[in-house]
């Protein structure tokens, strides 16, 4: 079995438009839902083995602070490039280049792909992964290269759903 943990970036700040948007920074309430989203995942859910991230501002920003906050090394903190603007066929292009002895990662992202690849892979529709939403997909594979759109959808939640 390997398990995804799909982790949309925190809320980030339009107020420079003079940025490219891959240096948008995370606004305050960004922070504040990361921090609460890792620690609600933290009690709910098993720490991955490894953590990926797209190498934009407000996706690292959000790593780094799932990896503070799940108590993670920053050099379990993976950048991959291909992960920024990725088409969702692309990103199951890269799961599918893991190694095998990772079993759970996280990975941090943009949509539209997050949103994508959760409503490729499971039965339920989720219309919107939002900024710091989680999805967790458990594949029926014991090697990443065997991943195919199939999965279960074992855990959904948001900041709202934290603060309802």
């Amino acid at each position: 079995m390997k398990t995804v943990y799909l982790v949309r970036h925190a809320k980030s700040s339009w107020t420079d438009p003079r940025l490219p948007d891959k240096d948008r920074p995370l606004k305050g309430r960004g922070i504040r839902d990361a921090v609460q989203m890792a620690e609600a995942f933290q009690a709910t859910l098993s720490r991955p083995n490894r953590l990926y991230t797209s190498p934009a501002t407000r996706a690292l920003h959000t790593a780094m602070l799932f990896a503070q906050t799940l108590g993670m090394a920053l050099d379990d903190l993976v950048l991959v490039e291909g992960l920024y603007l990725a088409e969702v066929d692309e990103v199951m292009a890269w799961l599918r280049t893991l190694p095998d002895d990772v079993r759970e990662i996280m990975v941090f992202g943009h949509n539209p792909a997050t949103t994508e690849l959760v409503n490729r892979c499971v039965r339920e529709r989720i219309e919107n992964v939002p900024t710091s939403g989680i999805a967790c997909l458990r594949f029926d594979a014991d090697k990443w290269a065997g991943l195919d759109y199939k999965a279960k959808l074992l855990y959904f939640d948001s900041p709202r759903e934290q603060r309802d």
